[in-house]
């Protein structure tokens, strides 16, 4: 058997493996959904050697989406860090065969604590499962493995009903896409996540004038603000125009320096401009800023008035740029 072949076997089996979990979400599903939703604990997700990996991996998705999870090592579980349990928390327990000798040791003291555990296990009639509160099968026909020893599809498909168990609990309890932001402020993820206000310039950097305020009063304002336009509005509050510097260098080349000083900011506004809105997603303003190939846009919210300023330097600093 060639590499490549090996590789696709390997595959193969594995995505069967996961297939068939499809099948198995049933109401067991939702019985440890709804277990996962009623802690009011933590999830201590534990296992032994391999599933260990995936129980550490399940525990930190669960933790980045707003539900407090620790993995607990079962060897050190026994040795006093049993303790860290109390009988708030949900103990979901993750074994193939369902004997693992570390594993059963603690089944005892958890269920004095009166803990609830959520087994997922390739073994409906272990002593896990006897144990347990709900059993979900992770059961496979076999593993990758060309000698069904090292654990391969009986990892994957755990980690496969780990991701499944933690998607539907934080779809149900309305986990949204602000609260992933919270939780992820540093990284990549979280500057997708980032709306225009959360970096967009406010109060005194934020220079707003109304229709009649003369050129030479907007200037010291957007000087003051060191920013590098400033948002004229009506007297509600609503966005009326912008006066940038490049609009005041096109009058000076006009050779009417003196003359624009003098006049009111609306005459020689830029008005109808392009806007965005506070709640608007900061990557999607940065696209429109790059159209239209300027460097500041004004924020407005539901109903148009002025909340803010945001330029292309806010969004360097945030790290888009």
């Amino acid at each position: 058997m060639s590499i490549t072949q090996i590789g696709k076997r390997v595959l193969r089996i594995e995505a069967d493996a996961v297939r068939e979990l499809v099948g198995r979400v049933d109401k067991d599903f939702e019985k440890a959904v709804k277990l996962m939703v009623k802690c009011r604990g933590r999830i201590i997700v534990t296992g032994m050697g391999k599933p260990g990996f995936i129980a550490r991996k399940i525990a930190a998705t669960l933790s980045s989406t707003g539900k407090a999870s620790i993995f607990l090592h079962p060897a050190e579980a026994v040795h006093g860090d049993l303790g860290l349990v109390k009988s708030e928390d949900l103990v979901m327990i993750i074994s193939n065969s369902g004997e693992t000798d570390e594993v059963l040791r603690m089944l005892s003291t958890i269920r004095k604590i009166n803990a609830p555990i959520l087994a997922l296990t390739g073994n409906a009639e272990s002593t896990l499962a006897r144990h347990a509160d709900v059993v979900l099968n992770i059961g496979i026909r076999k593993e990758a493995c060309p000698y069904n020893l090292v654990p391969t599809a009986s990892t994957t498909v755990a980690l496969a009903m780990g991701d499944a168990l933690a998607v539907a609990m934080y779809q149900k309890v309305g986990f949204a896409v602000e609260d992933f932001a919270l939780y992820h402020p540093g990284g990549s993820l979280a500057r997708r996540l980032l709306r225009v206000k959360d970096i967009m310039r406010k109060g005194v950097g934020n220079p707003v004038v109304c229709e009649t305020t003369p050129v030479r009063k907007a200037l010291l304002k957007i000087t003051g603000a060191r920013a590098g336009s400033c948002t004229v509005v009506d007297e509600k509050g609503r966005l009326r125009g912008i006066f940038t510097d490049g609009d005041l260098r096109r009058h000076l080349e006009n050779g009417r320096g003196e003359e624009i000083l003098k006049r009111k900011i609306y005459d020689v506004a830029t008005r109808k401009p392009v806007c965005v809105t506070e709640d608007q997603l900061a990557a999607d303003a940065l696209r429109i800023l790059r159209q239209k190939s300027i460097d500041e846009v004004p924020v407005v919210d539901k109903q148009g008035k002025v909340v803010g300023l945001l330029d292309v330097q806010d969004l360097l600093r945030a790290g888009f740029v």
